[in-house]
């Protein structure tokens, strides 16, 4: 065991402590720059491709898709990790924080996008795809290895590690604010999630499509009351992000160079573009063009760290129980007593609830990641039945024992490994993501309302024609 923990301390060093974050942001900011600021330019399509009609052919919609990947996003990075970034980095992590949003944004079109292209059809009618996918259908046979090594993580460190941690963090929040037995907790959110994962894809996604409006447009709400109460605040806290972001200012040790780190660090890992989680529920809706779902997926990136992370920031700085430099309060405990602090004692619970709707969100999205993973690695109903019992057990387990936690140690280091290797994909598969953004335009300009791939232009590369099957062609030819 201590052979284990120190072979994936190397590997959580390797990646996290110095490879991983360079090569987002480089790779992200590239993407930005050649794409000519995609994220920028179609901003506004992220909000009008929503009301398109979804299930077009046995898929969920692009908006119950979206709506999984932020159950996904959204969790304790939005609530605890906004705190340790301003604990550790100062306010200024903040901004650093919009950086990367902004710049991961161009990195999730595309991964999202590439996910579409290559998914492939379920007997059910739905489909699946997602790195693993794109690797073998758009790398080739000799890059195989790679998809694997890919969905062992991605299983491993998503679909049981990660939902072992958040039936933890559901069976901490309940004790600690409602006196709940973390035992009965976990038994009653194993039976919740055993039901739901048995539905597949379709029933997650109408789950989701309930209780993440829920959860986030409450969250907003109850932040949007505490920047109203403090509305002359407001332009003080933000030019104390600002200042403190670019040296102005200095609120903990280490300067510019510490709000860098952990505004990107926690940015990182709280809307997780390009670490390839997310493309594997995009290749699930059914849209007429992959760029469509990629453009939606930026979206969520956009909604977990500019909305949801800055609510977060906006009610820890604009209350007095923020000192900086100190660290005795942080975390989520952070976040909970500056609520207090506006808005008296009621508002830890509906935090409670908050948290306990956004690990449930992220239970079940881990829990289709694992799926993913295993129908690369083993395809067959027996395997599936497996992981939908193995999961509300794993689940249970994180909750009832909290100290047997530890033994999912590997879970950030193959989080950091997968990461890397979507990454390589995504660079070698660049050129594929551009031709799909370039056919996108050329619609658009052309007179298309919604631009359709046209499987036809397509016909040299290892796609999934049934997949594709859309209606005759409905843009002008130009």
């Amino acid at each position: 065991m201590t052979q284990l923990q120190t072979l994936f301390g190397w590997i959580g060093d390797a990646t996290w402590g110095w490879a991983l974050i360079p090569f987002l942001v480089i790779l992200g900011g590239t993407f930005t720059l050649i794409s000519g600021f995609v994220q920028l330019r179609f901003f506004g399509r992220m909000w009008g491709v929503l009301s398109e009609g979804g299930d077009r052919q046995g898929g969920v919609s692009s908006r119950e898709a979206l709506l999984v990947s932020v159950g996904g996003r959204v969790g304790g990075g939005n609530i605890a990790g906004v705190a340790v970034a301003i604990t550790l980095g100062g306010p200024g992590a903040v901004f650093w924080m919009w950086v990367v949003a902004l710049i991961g944004m161009a990195t999730s079109l595309f991964e999202c996008a590439l996910a579409q292209l290559y998914k492939r059809g379920e007997p059910d009618g739905t489909f699946r795809g997602g790195p693993a996918q794109y690797i073998i259908h758009g790398l080739g046979a000799h890059f195989n290895w790679l998809a694997i090594l890919y969905a062992i993580c991605l299983l491993a460190s998503f679909g049981l590690g990660f939902s072992a941690f958040q039936g933890n963090t559901v069976a901490v929040a309940a004790q600690d604010s409602l006196g709940l037995d973390p035992i009965l907790v976990g038994a009653g959110l194993a039976l919740v999630t055993l039901v739901i994962v048995f539905g597949g894809i379709k029933r997650i996604a109408r789950v989701s499509d309930v209780i993440i409006p829920i959860m986030a447009i409450g969250y907003i709400v109850l932040a949007l009351a505490v920047i109203v109460l403090n509305i002359t605040e407001v332009p003080a806290a933000l030019w104390t992000i600002v200042a403190n972001a670019v040296g102005l200012e200095e609120a903990v040790g280490g300067g510019v160079g510490a709000a860098v780190a952990q505004g990107m660090r926690r940015g990182l890992f709280s809307n997780e573009a390009g670490l390839g989680s997310a493309p594997n529920v995009a290749a699930a809706a059914a849209v007429p063009h992959p760029i469509s779902q990629g453009i939606v997926q930026s979206l969520s990136v956009f909604i977990d760290t500019m909305i949801i992370c800055t609510c977060t920031a906006m009610v820890i700085l604009l209350g007095d129980v923020y000192v900086p430099g100190a660290t005795d309060v942080d975390g989520v405990a952070l976040t909970q007593q500056s609520l207090v602090d506006h808005l008296g004692s009621w508002a830890q619970y509906f935090l409670t609830g908050a948290v306990l709707l956004f690990a449930f969100s992220s239970i079940i999205y881990n829990y289709y990641l694992g799926e993913t993973a295993l129908s690369v690695l083993w395809d067959n109903g027996i395997a599936r039945v497996l992981l939908r019992l193995a999961v509300p057990m794993v689940v249970f387990l994180g909750a009832a024992a909290p100290g047997a936690t530890a033994v999912f140690f590997f879970s950030d280091p193959l989080m950091g490994l997968l990461a890397l290797v979507n990454l390589l994909a995504l660079t070698m598969l660049f050129p594929v993501g551009l031709r799909l953004l370039n056919d996108y335009r050329r619609q658009l300009r052309a007179g298309a309302v919604e631009p359709v791939l046209e499987i036809e232009d397509y016909a040299d590369l290892d796609i999934d024609r049934a997949a594709w099957a859309v209606p005759a062609r409905t843009r002008p030819l130009g």
